[in-house]
């Protein structure tokens, strides 16, 4: 498409994706959609029941806010679709599409923190690796930022040099997200191999191998849809000559499809219940008083407290005999002096 008189103007180089057309851009979205507002339904199912249970987990109304988020960035492209000389909703569909993934790379990080501390303790609630989890934390806000900034104003000039530094801007940032989207794995990898001394404070329901396995699966699958963007941005091609990397169906598998797997995958085995933690852990030993499976009555809320050695006798009880035993002996006393 060619650029109008004034800003915005569109990119000279090749887009993965490419500009979008009614067919088949539109019923691929459309589907997508529909995907994503089903997982939206999901989430936020699960988040609600869960708070009406104390079980606070915020992780899953954050894969709502993903779902969302990708709704919002395919409806924009079905709009660019059937508005193709509107650079606009390009820049709009453009910036969406690169600011949900980000969620999952937060939540990950969380995840793999939560597993560090179960399996190192006195590590993983150090104030070093506190500072250094918020760091990484923080930068991926703010690349995430500067990738914003730098693709909207590659919009609005045509000063080569200020695109160049742009492009900079953008490669420099899409590195670094490739490598937060894989430090989980190392991280629980590096964990599980050399445990600690004391023993594994374990967290959450289901075993920790699960826990380990997902967190590397969805990892390295996310670092899949990283590398490759990484890949197409360091491998530019002119808007006239794109390469295969450019075509729609590595559009949509790569951010979409890559996604949509992760999402399904955490919401399909619970993940609310495997990787939560008690509220207000705050350091070493608090993972292990949290209860990490259905809450079942103690003898004493089942049958009442328990009676002292002066009571049970003055109640014509023996010292060893339960509530619920003495009951049974006096509405068998009873019944015999009715029958008599």
């Amino acid at each position: 498409m060619s650029s109008s008189s004034g800003p915005p103007y569109m990119p000279n180089m090749a887009q993965v994706g490419g500009l979008p057309t009614i067919i088949p851009d539109v019923p691929i979205s459309a589907t997508l959609i529909f995907v994503y507002l089903c997982l939206a339904v999901t989430h936020m199912t699960i988040f609600r029941v869960n708070l009406k249970r104390d079980h606070k987990f915020v992780f899953s109304g954050l894969l709502f806010g993903l779902s969302m988020a990708r709704t919002a960035a395919l409806a924009m492209r079905i709009a660019w679709a059937t508005h193709q000389t509107n650079i606009s909703i390009g820049i709009a569909a453009n910036i969406l599409t690169q600011a949900g993934v980000v969620l999952l790379f937060v939540a990950n990080l969380f995840f793999a923190q939560r597993i560090v501390r179960a399996y190192h303790p006195t590590f993983g609630w150090h104030t070093g690796a506190r500072i250094v989890f918020r760091f990484l934390v923080a930068s991926v806000i703010a690349c995430l930022i500067m990738v914003i900034v730098c693709t909207v104003h590659s919009f609005y000039t045509l000063d080569t040099v200020a695109r160049q530094m742009d492009r900079k801007v953008q490669l420099t940032a899409s590195v670094y997200l490739a490598f937060l989207a894989f430090v989980p794995a190392p991280a629980v990898i590096i964990a599980s191999l050399f445990p600690s001394k004391t023993r594994v404070e374990k967290f959450g329901q289901g075993r920790f191998r699960t826990k380990i396995a997902l967190l590397l699966f969805t990892s390295l699958l996310l670092t899949l849809g990283a590398g490759f963007r990484v890949g197409t941005n360091f491998a530019a091609r002119p808007q006239n000559d794109p390469a295969w990397y450019h075509h729609k169906a590595c559009y949509y598998c790569f951010n979409y499809a890559i996604e949509i797997i992760v999402s399904t995958l955490y919401a399909a085995v619970r993940f609310d219940r495997r990787f939560h933690i008690p509220d207000g852990a705050k350091g070493p030993g608090d993972y292990a008083q949290g209860v990490t499976g259905p809450r079942v009555n103690t003898e004493e809320e089942a049958f009442g407290p328990e009676r002292s050695e002066d009571e049970a006798t003055i109640g014509g009880a023996t010292p060893t005999e339960s509530a619920w035993e003495e009951r049974f002996r006096k509405e068998q006393k009873s019944e015999a002096g009715t029958t008599v």
